[in-house]
């Protein structure tokens, strides 16, 4: 059993075989291959018939979860939120200590059979597709930052912006002119006050990032799109957008974050694994003491499911009841009847995503599509002599 505190360029291990004494080495994180190697041998000078190597989970990735794993060696990957962090070892942090902890660990779940709170690895291919997702979201941000400053920068030189100007969303053509107006040089005889110079650089240089970022976000939307159409998510993606409110990158983080959605039991646990579970302050005689979400588990879902649930309590009335009913005409219950909405649209989303219901709607969608023209036009004038509207569509909502 080998506890190991990683970092980018070494890595502090302690091991041991059953319940002796652990044994300290250091290793440099580039020479995996020399490690397997090691870790084989003093694993057959004891005797061993099982290697088990378990580290926290850190911004290195799962690289060497994939080369031990490779090499035949059971690995885990511990989520660091889930690990013991008493007052005691927050004032004797050293990676020493930190090895010995994480091998503690191990050694209760391989001796005593003790769970271990280790994360679910994704796939390769999923790392990938979750880089391309990711940076959508964050240049976004970015962008937003970005518009911020350059309000911030105008009001500063008491600037006003005119009534036409953009208040949210993408910046118009015009509004995006009238801004490099205000950064360029003055035409002869302004009658308005002109700004410095050194001011004007500035605000050029903040709105020509803007124009960039702009760009930039359109080429990721059409790799995002391209994405979506690939084998691995296209009819996911397709039965998720059959859902009021969710889009196309919405559908995209919530299937590339969550990965294998088989991989949750019932929805307590995919609202669990969302943070969207009430914590429980309960001990006692007190056995009904919730407090606010726990907010574990990737942030991003929940950025887009709030923006989702918004958009789908706007467009839905399906979703605007749960809404209401939530609120009670009370704006104190705003915020939880907005996470119960999105609580409820993150199991709808899982359960529309793995719905057999789904696909037989889906495949007659394509086989109609397929046909003819003059079948279709047909089809339609025959349903356009019928008497009485047409069906609603068929989707699949929450229980």
């Amino acid at each position: 059993m080998i506890g190991c505190d990683l970092h980018d360029a070494t890595m502090v291990l302690k091991l041991c075989c059953d319940s002796e004494k652990s044994v300290r080495k250091s290793w440099p994180t580039s020479k995996v291959d020399e490690l397997i190697e090691y870790l084989q041998s003093f694993a057959a000078e004891r005797g061993g018939q099982r290697i088990v190597f378990a580290y926290e989970a850190s911004g290195q990735g799962f690289g060497l979860y994939d080369r031990l794993t490779d090499a035949g060696i059971e690995c885990h990957v511990l989520a660091p939120t889930h690990l013991p962090h008493t007052a005691h070892r927050r004032k004797n942090k050293t990676d020493d200590n930190d090895a010995e902890m994480i091998l503690d660990e191990l050694r209760a779940h391989v001796l005593a059979g003790r769970k271990l709170p280790d994360v679910w690895v994704p796939s390769p291919q999923t790392r990938c597709d979750r880089e391309l997702v990711r940076w959508r979201l964050e240049l976004c941000e970015q962008r937003t930052r970005g518009k911020n400053q350059i309000r911030n920068l105008l009001k500063r030189y008491q600037r006003p912006f005119p009534a036409w100007f953009s208040k949210s969303g993408d910046w118009s053509q015009r509004s995006l002119q009238w801004l490099q107006d205000q950064a360029g040089d003055p035409p002869e005889g302004a009658s308005t006050e002109v700004l410095d110079e050194c001011v004007r650089t500035a605000l050029g240089s903040v709105v020509a990032l803007y124009k960039q970022m702009c760009e930039q976000l359109r080429q990721l939307d059409k790799a995002i799109l391209k994405l979506a159409g690939t084998d691995r998510y296209r009819q996911a993606f397709r039965k998720l957008k059959l859902q009021k409110g969710v889009g196309t990158l919405t559908a995209m983080v919530f299937l590339t974050e969550l990965g294998d959605l088989n991989r949750f039991a019932n929805r307590r646990e995919l609202g669990a694994y969302l943070g969207l579970a009430p914590s429980a302050f309960e001990s006692g005689q007190r056995d009904d003491r919730k407090g606010h979400i726990t907010r574990q588990g990737p942030s991003r879902v929940r950025h887009v499911l709030c923006q989702a649930s918004w958009s789908a309590i706007r467009y839905s009335e399906h979703w605007r009841q749960k809404y209401d009913r939530v609120r009670r005409d009370s704006p104190k219950r705003s915020k939880v009847a907005i996470v119960a909405v999105m609580r409820l649209l993150a199991i709808t989303m899982w359960h529309a995503a793995q719905s057999s219901e789904l696909d037989e709607v889906l495949a007659e969608q394509d086989r109609l599509q397929a046909l003819p023209k003059t079948n279709k036009r047909g089809s339609a004038s025959a349903r356009a002599r019928q008497k009485g509207a047409a069906p609603p569509a068929v989707a699949i909502t929450s229980p």
